[in-house]
């Protein structure tokens, strides 16, 4: 196992997909590196107000500490108060465009060194996909590419897939937040090299799997009507970044750097009461068609929804 080299992966991730999205965008992405006392580092890049994103951030982190947290201990519970250290990079992207979808992707990895016991170590991340108007084209598209990611490892799809959506749920609403993707944690199956390979393998399909929807979407018109909606639909993001999130409490339980892990939040947003869409609009068919778990690489799914396009 070389944490070292888990560490010089995740910069050369950031670093190389900051790059992509300062070309997409147009302007540059703002960079501070920091350090603590303790040991905990990390580089925070971000974008405000670029010609696209409305907000993007991307970062970087490596942070220690002497008891793991509940949040990290859920599922790992052999490990709870054992010194450890976690390296990521997690990044949120929100586009200006209502036709653009927000999109998050994480990777991350935990080493754990109890008193008595040997050290334990496990991968995890994922990427899904927020739209606020529904494409079946972008569905299948960011799908596709997630699956392709993970072919070479097995036949992971499936199960990431399903991971996502019940993780991405907001359950005090009862309805997924987005179209879902892939998701995993607590990756140990066959050994750290091969973890380590999926982990890099979804790091480094994010760009294919967004930016070629960004493309598509980003000249499209829109007006207050669409704008809208999109600020409503922000809201129930920042009920799941604030209230189930694990990402987001366990930064906040180890003390991490606060700026950072709300970076992630929309900078703009809106919050209606009893709010419902009209009978038959774009707005309808997101919540009633696309905000259900789907079997978006299903070919009867997208010759469905096609048809209905006509």
């Amino acid at each position: 196992m070389d944490v070292s080299a888990v560490q010089n992966e995740f910069a050369r991730l950031q670093e190389r997909i900051v790059s992509e999205l300062e070309r997409f965008d147009g302007k540059p992405f703002q960079r501070d590196a920091w350090t603590r006392p303790d040991g905990t580092h990390g580089v925070s890049m971000w974008l405000e107000e670029g010609d696209f994103f409305e907000r993007g951030c991307v970062n970087y982190s490596r942070a220690t500490g002497r008891a793991l947290p509940a949040s990290a201990t859920a599922r790992r519970p052999e490990f709870a108060g054992c010194p450890w250290e976690a390296v990521g990079v997690s990044l949120v992207l929100h586009p200006r465009n209502p036709y653009c979808p927000t999109s998050h992707m994480n990777v991350r990895f935990f080493h754990v060194t109890p008193e008595r016991e040997p050290p334990g170590w496990w991968f995890g991340g994922g990427m899904d996909l927020t739209p606020y108007y529904g494409f079946v084209e972008d569905c299948v598209h960011f799908h596709r590419v997630c699956h392709d990611a993970l072919a070479a490892h097995g036949d992971l799809y499936p199960r990431f897939k399903r991971w996502c959506d019940e993780y991405f749920f907001l359950k005090h609403r009862n309805k997924p937040r987005g179209i879902g993707g892939i998701f995993f944690d607590d990756l140990m199956e066959g050994g750290f090299e091969r973890c380590f390979a999926i982990t890099r393998s979804v790091g480094d399909a994010f760009t294919a799997a967004y930016l070629p929807i960004a493309a598509r979407r980003r000249d499209t018109p829109y007006g207050e009507r669409e704008r809208d909606f999109q600020l409503y639909r922000r809201g129930r993001y920042v009920e799941f970044n604030l209230v189930w999130d694990r990402g987001t409490l366990f930064g906040l339980q180890s003390g991490g750097r606060t700026e950072s892990i709300l970076m992630s939040l929309p900078p703009i947003v809106r919050w209606r009461c009893d709010w419902q869409p009209e009978r038959g609009s774009p707005e309808e068919r997101l919540l009633v068609e696309f905000l259900r778990p789907r079997d978006w690489l299903s070919a009867d799914l997208v010759r469905e929804f096609r048809e209905s396009d006509r």
